[in-house]
């Protein structure tokens, strides 16, 4: 081999260097073709995206970037989520989509069967803070499946090729721990839609995405794809057909904002405040999602203690609970008979009365806390589920 024709119009020295080159070669060559028959065969080429259990146990043993990988997702797991259907106010036809989708068949397979199959991927969009995530983590609670919670940020990475293997590592834990729901958050955040701009790693990712989703020989028929959104419209043409089911979360009605009033003010708060007067709060908080309320009721509830804070004056009251001292201070204004010039300072802990939240204090919460979604938002949402949602209240 080292014998071979070199042009005679070269220099002596730059042939002796060609030789040692081609001879080199060569020899490292034959070393590779001798240790590639002693050593273990290759891989077998599969078409399953990774998802061969004899794959998968050569790459976490070779792989220790796959192997953390996969703990990561393992790690997302959620075991316990506290959080029934009862808990969730209204979103009547979601809940039932959702039953269809996820509890139906584990409860029932043999009627899903042939050609009446499950959902395979759902997509929950709307406002925000109109209950997405919570009904999410209510299913969860529901049908007892292996619940994985990632947003965009848990896959997206810097590095090149990180966020495909993110999206192809949540798909593979899923298939593992089928029966099993993959709850993305944000996803508008990983599946775009595709313009001039973008990077060829953003273009790759939702590639991934799709194959992952579609499972081209792979098992996918116990893996239950549940995504959320605010900005539907935003998303990827190829990734929204995948969802099957597109429910649209809007904001709560009248009688579902009085009952998150009643909710988020909380069964064992100290209030003066009257049945009919729910539904007064109710109707003044038009426009408000489930989150903003939840923000008012915090406001409200810190209102007394600002007034005891700046109370001057207090007065002796009877307790009635027996377990607690015969008498407690409650704060009064100092026009009061009874009331006493003190300061919140000298006043024992457990000799204190809680001040009760009042119509005042929550009227004055409402008043201050503005709600966060716009009109403009609202048209968006509506003109969306007109063209590809259906609606989930």
């Amino acid at each position: 081999c080292s014998d071979i024709y070199i042009d005679g119009a070269m220099n002596d020295q730059l042939k002796q260097n060609i030789r040692a080159k081609v001879t080199s070669y060569i020899k490292r060559a034959e070393e590779i073709k001798g240790s590639s028959k002693n050593g273990p065969g290759p891989k077998k080429a599969v078409a399953d995206g990774g998802n061969s259990k004899d794959n998968k146990d050569d790459d976490e043993n070779g792989d220790p970037e796959r192997k953390r990988m996969m703990q990561k997702f393992e790690g997302a797991i959620v075991t316990d989520p506290q959080v029934s259907f009862a808990d969730v106010i209204g979103l009547e036809q979601a809940k039932e989509a959702l039953k269809e989708a996820v509890i139906l068949p584990v409860k029932f397979p043999h009627l899903f069967q042939g050609k009446r199959k499950p959902w395979a991927g759902i997509l929950l969009y709307g406002p925000p803070g109109t209950g997405k995530s919570y009904l999410a983590k209510a299913i969860a609670t529901e049908c007892k499946n292996t619940f994985i919670s990632v947003s965009s940020s848990d896959l997206l990475s810097k590095w090149l090729g990180e966020s495909e293997k993110g999206v192809k590592g949540l798909f593979e834990v899923a298939r593992e721990k089928q029966p099993c729901i993959v709850f993305i958050d944000e996803i508008d955040a990983l599946c775009g839609q595709r313009n001039d701009t973008e990077s060829e790693s953003s273009r790759r990712v939702k590639t991934e995405f799709l194959v992952q989703m579609q499972g081209v020989g792979t098992d996918n028929s116990g893996v239950l794809v549940l995504a959320a959104t605010n900005i539907p419209w935003a998303l990827d043409t190829a990734i929204r057909r995948r969802f099957e089911k597109r429910i649209y979360i809007p904001l709560p009605e009248v009688n579902e904002r009085a009952a998150m009033f009643k909710t988020h003010l909380g069964n064992s708060t100290y209030h003066t405040i009257k049945d009919h007067e729910w539904m007064q709060l109710a109707q003044r908080a038009e426009h408000y999602s489930g989150a903003d309320i939840a923000v008012v009721c915090r406001e409200a509830l810190l209102r007394p203690i600002r007034r005891l804070t700046s109370a001057t004056h207090f007065k002796r009251i009877s307790n009635r609970n027996p377990d607690g001292p015969r008498q407690l201070w409650l704060a009064c204004s100092p026009g009061d008979p009874d009331a006493v010039e003190l300061s919140l300072d000298n006043i024992k802990s457990e000799e204190l009365c809680e001040p009760p939240v009042t119509m005042p204090d929550m009227v004055a919460a409402l008043s201050t806390q503005k709600p966060t979604v716009a009109e403009s938002d609202l048209f968006k949402q509506k003109k969306f589920t007109e063209e590809f949602g259906q609606e989930g209240s």
